[in-house]
Formats: structure tokens, sequence, C-alpha cells
């Protein structure tokens, strides 16, 4: 359930962000160049004003195959002479989901050329003890402040994620606080989503009202006909981003060429597009979607460890939702994270969140789901998942 309260989400960011720096002396505000952190960085400015606690430390982890544009709006917010610029271009390790050959880029790897020269300012030696992005977060913190309570404020929303919600709004973090996550709570150390509530139509009303610069790659992909899920503005070889490939060359030609360039598996995908790179339609050759899927699973995958973690989670998910009605959705979801080399299941962790699989769920754990309105035309697309014998 929802509670209203009689005040803007605007004006309820800030509040939050006033909070968190009155509670810590170390604030530090994690961006992407995308639309949410430029939010989130925005309303901090603001309040670092109110507080006199500039400069504002404002952290990047540069993952080096990103679109030009997502550099160049982060440079601009790097050179604010009102940041305290960390801004780190430095070995890391991510997934290429390009090709089932070079499964990973190793980001400002020496020796290679780079999709872009590393900036003036960057900081480029990885002392954390880490290359995995998702870990540096909480490794940075640990190294930078190893003595004393710190907070990253980052853009996180819920809007698309209905566990990312529940998670958000049931659980204490700091203080009561439910927005967010404990990095490590014997440091005190904190990441603090405080435009979780917003909506896309928020994020875009606060950027358009307040005149504050944004990422113009948003522009190109809403002229391109991109829904507002699909815009992602993060590195370009990522399981959820390859779609971009399809029109990075039209739009950013140079950075195309680099790209690919950099890593195998860009300029395929960038060829073939989006009519050939996904499947949308069973090939007349297979009987069904699962068989398809096995085919591919036998021929494309070909490094022995990867295919056996692809059988081990497929056999998992085709267990659990066995009972599922429309299970075909779940095959052409695995079909695609096979065509994606999605071998840490980052496609089929984001179906597993889809609200009629959380509705699957439910009922398969005995949750009570009957005091649904079944007459919100919303809900059919739930009830289309739900077996018959409910």
């Amino acid at each position: 359930m929802k509670i209203y309260l009689n005040k803007t989400v605007f004006a309820e960011a800030l509040d939050r962000i006033r909070f968190i720096f009155d509670e810590f002396e170390n604030v530090t505000v994690a961006v992407s160049g995308g639309k949410d952190s430029t939010v989130v960085f925005n309303l901090a400015m603001i309040v670092a004003r109110e507080r006199g606690r500039l400069p504002l430390r404002v952290m990047w982890i540069d993952q080096e195959a990103e679109w030009q544009g997502t550099a160049d709006m982060v440079r601009s917010i790097m050179y604010d002479t009102d940041v305290l610029p960390r801004w780190y271009q430095m070995p890391i390790r991510l997934f290429n989901a390009t090709s089932t050959i070079e499964h990973w880029l190793n980001c400002w790897e020496e020796g290679k050329d780079w999709v872009r020269e590393k900036d003036p300012l960057a900081i480029t030696e990885n002392v954390y003890s880490t290359d995995r992005f998702h870990e540096l977060f909480t490794a940075i913190a640990k190294t930078e402040f190893p003595d004393s309570p710190t907070v990253q404020i980052a853009g996180v929303r819920t809007e698309e994620s209905p566990t990312r919600f529940v998670g958000l709004t049931s659980m204490p973090t700091y203080k009561g606080v439910t927005w967010g996550k404990i990095l490590d709570r014997k440091r005190g150390h904190y990441s603090l989503y405080p435009i979780y509530d917003w909506s896309y139509m928020d994020v875009w009303k606060a950027i358009h009202a307040e005149g504050w610069q944004y990422n113009r790659i948003y522009d190109e992909m809403y002229r391109y006909g991109y829904s507002v899920s699909q815009m992602r503005v993060s590195n370009l070889h990522h399981e959820t981003a390859v779609q971009h490939l399809f029109f990075l060359q039209e739009i950013e030609p140079e950075t195309y060429n680099k790209v690919t360039a950099r890593i195998q598996g860009i300029d395929t995908a960038g060829k073939l597009g989006k009519a050939d790179y996904f499947v949308h339609d069973l090939p007349f050759m297979f009987k069904s979607w699962k068989e398809y899927r096995d085919f591919l699973l036998e021929k494309l995958i070909t490094d022995p460890d990867w295919k056996k973690r692809f059988v081990s989670r497929f056999k998992k998910m085709d267990e659990d939702y066995a009972e599922l009605r429309d299970i075909t959705a779940l095959h052409k979801e695995q079909v695609q994270s096979i065509l994606a080399n999605d071998w840490e299941g980052i496609k089929l962790d984001n179906w597993k969140r889809m609200p009629e699989v959380n509705v699957f769920r439910k009922w398969k754990r005995g949750d009570e789901i009957h005091a649904l309105d079944n007459t919100d035309p919303g809900l059919k697309q739930y009830n289309r998942h739900i077996p018959l014998s409910v």
C-alpha cells in the first residue's frame, strides 16, 4: 500500500538529502551520466550549498566503453568548481554480452587502444581489492573511509521493479530509513536513494523545469522510438544495452569504430540489427522454444564451465516454473539470454521481477492473492500467468 503525503516528491527528496547531510560528515554522490543520477546530483548540490558543504564529493566508475555523450555529461560535472571529483578510470572487469569467445572487457587495460583516453582528473590505480563493478562501491567506501561513517547517494528508483519497491519500503537501513542498503554496518557505511519513489515523469519534469543539463543521448533514443525502460546510457556491451548498438554507428560513428576495434562481437551485433539479433518468431525447424533453446545452448556456448552454468540455471527455472501457464514465455527469455551470452543471468533475473511472475511465485508459496481486484484491466497480464487451478 502506498501512503501519499501533502508534499511534492521534489520537496521530499530535498528533505531526505538534508537529513543525510545532517547525519553524515562524509557524503558522496554516485553518478552514471543517466537521468536519475543527474537529478540526485543537482538536488545534492542544492543542499550542499544550503549547508555550506561544498565542494560536493562526486564519484563515477568509468566503464570505458561508454557513450561519448555520457562521458561528456559526467565530465561537465567533474570539472564543476563546486565538485570534488572522484573519477575512477582504473582496471576493472566487465561482462561482454556480444561475444561467446571474448567474455570480458578488461577496462583500461595497459597496452590496449582504449575507447577514450584517460582524463587528467582520473584515479587510474585500482587499490580496492576487487575488479567487479558492483563490488566496488562497498570496497571504495571501505578503503577511503575505513574508520568513519559515510554514505553514497545514488539515483535508484523502484518504479520498474516490484521487488526493489518491496525492499526499499519494508526493511530499515539507517535510523528508520528504508530507502537504501547497508554497505558495512560495523563501519557505518550506507548507500541511500532519496528519489526511490519518483516516477520517470517526475525525473524529466524536474530536469526540464529546473533547466538542468542532461545526457542528450536520451533525445536520440526517444527519436529512435525506444521506450523509457529501454533507455540505458551505461556501458555499450551490457546484456541489457545491446539493442543500442543497432544505432550507435548512426549517432556516434567514432565511438562505434573505437568500440568495435576494442571488443569482439560488437560489430556483429551492430550490423545484425534488432530484427536479426533478437529472435521473435520460432524458427520453422523447431517444434518448441525449449527445443530451440537447447539447440542454441549446444551450438553457441562453447565454454564447458559456462555451458554447465546455463544448463544448471535452466533446469532449476524449468522446475520452479513448471506450473506456469505460459511456460513458453520463460523459454523465450532463456533463448534471449543465450543470444546475449548472459552468463551472469541478469536478463533472467529481470524476467523473474516482472509483476506477473511475482504473482505466480506468491501463488506457489501459498500467499493470499484473492484480495486482488480482478476487475482491474491491469491484472489481465497477471492472470495470464496464474495456473488454471487457482
